[in-house]
């Protein structure tokens, strides 16, 4: 640290010098006009760069609406000036205000309500920027618009509300703090009656006073659906207009604050958003995950009760990303998405649905054991069979050139189907199959010989949900790294260890479930472990990302300085209890289960001097404080 000053007080010892030395002597000069002296020279060091960082529990606090699972703790956020950490309480629909100037004793000091503006509304996130609080609150009918509610953050007083469109959920300041982004989410009614558009609400916040909002839309893709679906971007809501179909979840803007991006999860996709227009200028389709190749293992039977992480050529996972955040690297500007992965499923509480009656909602999500029964759908009416792939086909196949390997033939799976190979795996219906050019199915019959008059779909691939890992994408969605099978093969390590401690061999809960105790391998069939918030930080001169994983719980920490190639920091479960079958029963005393948003603090913001992340878990109903800890 000496050396690094040891040039600028040079600086200022020659300067003075100088000053001295035009002056002449001092002897000869009247007292009204001896020199100024100059103020000092004060340097500002640098925040010192880590040669690596890890996580350590600092401070908790327990909401009183911790209720297992009733998400009394989602989205937090933090007001430097005021030491107060916001947090979404889903529980209340409000925002649990929090005195943060001792981060190892959170204390609950208040709370914000926007039923004041909006009656029976609930909060669905909450973002901050120079002691001004932003709330994206949904109406009581979901499907109406909602509104974003600004408040002062140091007494909570209400300043202005603006209408947006329906569901707003995520928002974020732009980097001048003069416009707010909401994602106006639209998700249909719970039959799929009622489908809204969806939108980026572009809020004016140079005067708090009066807010003014612009909407960036999609109908432009009106009529260009099959266009859209051939590019990639997932359009498959029943009688959905683009604009209604595709539904924004997560913003992130550029470091100038002209461009944003969202993604649009279920429909595995971004949106490019040109801020000054409010106009969606692109949309950018993901693509997938290849389960085929070697780096890209996973373990697919929740029953077995073994870790079996392997290959499955024809298996293909969509990225389906939840949250996004934005960096810069070498003056470009990336993106880090949280892989998570989410199925469509409206109606599935609605019995008349399961039923057969397809008006009733839309379920997209069938295991491949179900999927490929040589019986056909038939033999799952009136349980899980959703009506609109009965209305499809009768039944489904395997290309026995994709499936080959595990024993797929002309008419009959093989062993594909059975539970230690595919079968227990949840995959959407609506992907895979062989298409005509206008969208409509090839058909095949019982034997497998296409045959217009067949009533059998013939699956080339199949698509998984989620990636089980977090990504980095340039400005245009194209993938620059993927973290791989890097989540589950940590989890099945022997260096990685749970609790606040660190003395729980993640081996043995391997891909749990937050809402079960000793339940490994409980998420194998559907998500893993389920990467689904994110956030970035840097410290000195190096950018880190931590991934919230909502299902085996904890934070993944990678350095990803370097957007090619990150480099892997650590990971911290501060869950306590993971023996008990019922988790719901321990709920109290559990530990953190099910983080959802989190909140990176840096060092010259921190009440501490020393940067620090909040996160927000949505299962136990508690806000977590974790330290940063540099090595140097």
């Amino acid at each position: 640290m000496k050396s690094r000053f040891a040039g600028a007080c040079g600086a200022s010892a020659l300067l003075l010098a100088l000053l001295a030395a035009c002056g002449g002597d001092n002897d000869n000069h009247d007292a009204g006009n001896d020199p100024v002296t100059p103020p000092p020279v004060v340097v500002t060091p640098p925040e010192a760069t880590p040669a690596r960082i890890g996580l350590s529990l600092l401070g908790r606090y327990t909401s009183a609406d911790n209720g297992f699972a009733v998400s009394a703790a989602e989205i937090p956020a933090f007001d430097a000036a005021s030491k107060r950490g916001f947090v979404v309480n889903a529980q209340k629909g409000k925002v649990d205000v929090l005195d943060l100037s001792d981060p190892a004793s959170p204390r609950y000091i208040g709370e914000l309500d926007a039923t004041a503006v909006l009656a029976q509304s609930e909060v669905n996130s909450v973002a901050v920027r120079d002691g001004v609080v932003a709330l994206a609150v949904q109406a009581p009918v979901k499907t109406d618009p909602g509104l974003v509610a600004f408040y002062r953050a140091d007494n909570l007083s209400l300043i202005s509300s603006v209408a947006v469109g329906a569901l707003p959920d995520m928002l974020i300041f732009t980097p001048d703090g003069k416009t707010v982004l909401v994602a106006n989410e639209a998700e249909p009614s719970d039959d799929y009656q009622i489908d809204p558009e969806g939108s980026i609400g572009i809020v004016d916040v140079s005067d708090l006073s009066k807010p003014t909002v612009r909407f960036a839309g999609f109908r432009a893709w009106n009529g260009k659906e099959q266009e859209l679906r051939q590019k990639g971007v997932r359009i498959y809501g029943p009688n959905a207009s683009a604009a209604q179909d595709l539904e924004p979840e997560y913003i992130a803007v550029s470091a100038d604050g002209t461009t944003a991006w969202a993604t649009l999860q279920e429909n595995n996709a971004l949106a490019k958003i040109d801020i000054a227009s409010a106009t969606v200028t692109d949309l950018l389709p993901l693509g997938y995950k290849d389960h085929g190749l070697l780096e890209n293992a996973l373990d697919t039977n929740d029953e077995d009760g073994t870790i079996n992480i392997r290959n499955f050529p024809g298996l293909r996972g969509l990225y389906l990303p939840d949250a996004i955040k934005s960096y810069t690297a070498a003056g470009n500007t990336y993106l880090v998405l949280a892989n998570e992965g989410d199925a469509r499923a409206w109606g599935e509480d609605n019995a008349a649905y399961w039923q057969g009656d397809a008006s009733k909602g839309f379920v997209e999500e069938f295991r491949v054991k179900h999927l490929v029964h040589t019986s056909g759908f038939a033999r799952r009416q009136g349980d899980d069979l959703p009506p609109q792939l009965a209305q499809l086909a009768a039944g489904a196949l395997l290309n026995p050139a994709t499936f080959g390997w595990c024993g797929a033939a002309a008419g009959s799976p093989g062993t594909c189907r059975d539970d230690n190979v595919l079968g227990r795996l949840n995959i959407t219906w609506t992907m895979g199959y062989r298409q005509n050019a206008d969208g409509t199915p090839v058909k095949f019959n019982k034997s497998g010989v296409q045959d217009n008059a067949g009533d059998r779909l013939m699956y080339d691939n199949l698509y998984s949900y989620g990636a089980r890992s977090f990504s980095i994408r340039d400005a245009n969605g194209k993938l620059v790294f993927d973290s791989a099978d890097q989540f589950e093969r940590m989890l099945a390590s022997d260096s990685c260890m749970l609790g606040p401690q660190r003395n729980i061999p993640c081996k043995d809960f391997f891909n749990s479930g937050h809402d079960e105790g000793n339940a490994k391998d409980s998420r194998s069939d559907a998500k893993g472990p389920e990467p689904e918030g994110v956030e970035i930080g840097t410290i000195g001169t190096k950018t880190f990302a931590f991934i919230g994983l909502e299902r085996m719980g904890g934070v993944m920490v990678y350095d990803i300085t370097d957007p090619k190639a990150p480099v892997f920091q650590d990971y911290l479960n501060t869950r306590t209890d993971w023996t008990t079958e019922d988790t719901e029963s321990v709920a109290a005393t559990a530990g953190d289960l099910g983080p959802e948003g989190l909140a990176f603090v840096p060092a010259a913001q921190s009440p501490n001097g020393k940067p620090m992340l909040i996160v927000g878990n949505e299962v136990s109903g508690t806000t977590v404080i974790f330290g940063i800890d540099q090595t140097f």
